[in-house]
């Protein structure tokens, strides 16, 4: 039998596997592809979704010392609609983008830090025309939050370590910093637009000596509404939260709190505001929660829980401290689900990177020297609560081999009439759990992405690096990478993919 025959033979069986397992775990479905061949060192792709008008590509490329934006727009069913290249300003840098109403929107900034004016770019997706407009600053801040209203342009980030937000009026072209925010020390938690251009702003700090959470509230127009502290029992200091307005015009605010100047939390708590001001905290420690250990084996998990039933026995105090990012909470029926993530910092000693000491430096100092090398990612945390704050039900999904320089959300969750499915991708396997209040009904269940399309060798194994998982529209993502597969010709084909990953609840056939 020949090489190619055999090859062929091995591709049909990993793919009668795939549909198996495809099958085994009903909710995924690995629908349409797209994807494009890369030559040694050519960059990827970032991609940004415009929810049902489909995907918006975007790269960088640079030309004789002239720099642009590629830019590929691709429908639903992942067919280009254009292509075209956006020229960039000498010295100006691409610091965020966001899609809104079928438009695209650029913000850029200067690579000179005495320069700090921002240009806006607007780009009508149906067929790439653009519009700049210059943005006046006022402050030098670094970037971290950029959000568009029916209104505004809204830039939020730091100067120094003090919370800025950036007012930028579409209608009348002129900008202002935002009444209400402080000069001092901040974290800039989030900013949350509403469909009708309004917006809050979340800060996190000290509030005389106990940190806390302070709302702003915002019209349309960028004038400061409401400027309210929460008020933490005392000894419990809030440390981080985002914010949902309900239909009935309360405010729900969901976050960590943990001891006196400390990053680590203690626990969940829950704060509902009414129109008023009238405001109630709930706090919910881990040791509280049914599932927030079930990421350990199951022996640890035990000896934990049994350490928490004797100290409630001895009616002492139970402790833990973890670092949990609470990422976001969506509506579920009459009930809300928080979706965080906890991990924790790693070190490397010094002496594993010598390179970064010169060799006159003792052993001894070389010793003393820990190295930041990422965050190591443990688990998800999932919590459905009422709208009155009361914890309803709570479940866990184990994070397995995640690290990464940056904080950013992995584990996304897909509601369904019933149940939850949450899922993430981790190189070229989607890891997906499907949970019901409490129970799980499908336990963790790996799912291999579909090889390239000309990935026809099975004996050569392709590498995907750069992976994510995005959500896209109601029922669907879409997970991207570029895959590296060894070949005996040209040495190694690169190729930047895109997956539409569809659950079972969207009536869309493959």
């Amino acid at each position: 039998m020949s090489f190619t025959s055999t090859a062929s033979i091995c591709t049909r069986i990993a793919g009668i596997l795939l549909l198996c397992l495809n099958s085994c775990f009903g909710q995924i479905i690995q629908s349409s592809r797209y994807e494009l061949p890369l030559r040694s060192g050519e960059l990827g792709f970032e991609i940004t979704s415009a929810t049902h008008s489909g995907l918006v590509l975007h790269r960088g490329l640079s030309f004789s010392g002239n720099h642009q934006i590629e830019i590929v727009k691709l429908d639903t069913a992942f067919q280009q609609e254009w292509r075209g290249y956006f020229p960039v300003d000498q010295g100006m840098t691409l610091l965020s983008r966001r899609v809104q109403n079928n438009h695209l929107y650029f913000l850029f900034g200067y690579q000179e830090i005495q320069k700090k004016d921002f240009e806006l770019c607007i780009m009508d997706l149906s067929n790439g025309n653009f519009v700049r407009h210059p943005i006046r600053n006022f402050v030098p801040f670094f970037v971290t939050d950029f959000q568009i209203t029916v209104n505004a342009a809204i830039m939020g980030g730091y100067y120094n370590t003090v919370p800025v937000v950036l007012y930028y009026s579409l209608a009348t072209q002129k900008s202002k910093i935002l009444p209400g925010l402080f000069n001092e020390i901040g974290e800039l938690t989030q900013v949350k637009t509403y469909d009708d251009g309004s917006f809050d702003v979340l800060i996190s700090a000290k509030k005389l000596d106990q940190k806390t959470v302070w709302i702003k509230n915002y019209d349309a127009e960028g004038n400061l509404l409401r400027n309210l502290p929460l008020l933490p029992e005392e000894k419990k200091h809030l440390i981080f939260a985002r914010s949902l307005k309900t239909g009935s015009d309360m405010q729900l605010v969901a976050g960590v709190y943990g001891g006196r100047n400390s990053a680590f939390s203690k626990g969940i708590f829950i704060a509902q505001i009414d129109p008023s001001g009238l405001q109630h905290i709930h706090y919910y420690n881990y040791g509280e929660l049914n599932n927030f250990f079930k990421y350990m084996k199951a022996k640890r998990e035990q000896r934990v829980k049994e350490r928490i039933s004797r100290r409630k026995i001895r009616g002492k105090k139970i402790r833990f401290n973890y670092r949990v990012m609470v990422h976001e909470i969506v509506p579920f029926h009459n009930q809300y689900v928080l979706l965080g993530e906890a991990f924790s910092p790693q070190y490397s000693s010094a002496s594993s990177h010598p390179s970064f000491f010169r060799p006159s430096y003792s052993n001894a100092i070389i010793r003393d020297q820990r190295i930041f090398d990422g965050f190591r990612y443990t688990h998800a945390v999932v919590i459905g609560f009422d709208p009155q704050g009361e914890i309803i039900w709570d479940n866990s999904f184990e994070i397995n081999d995640i690290k990464t320089f940056t904080l950013e959300q992995f584990v996304k969750l897909q509601p369904a009439k019933d149940k939850i499915t949450l899922l993430y991708l981790f190189e070229n396997e989607l890891r997906a759990k499907i949970i019901q209040g409490n129970d799980v009904l499908e336990g963790k269940t790996l799912i291999p992405l579909e090889p390239p399309s000309d990935g026809d060798n099975p004996l050569f194994k392709p590498q995907i690096t750069s992976s994510k998982l995005t959500y896209w529209y109601p029922d669907t993502f879409f997970a991207s990478g570029i895959a590296e597969t060894p070949d005996l010709q040209v040495g190694q084909k690169r190729v930047f993919f895109i997956r539409k990953i569809i659950t079972q609840n969207n009536p869309e056939s493959q």
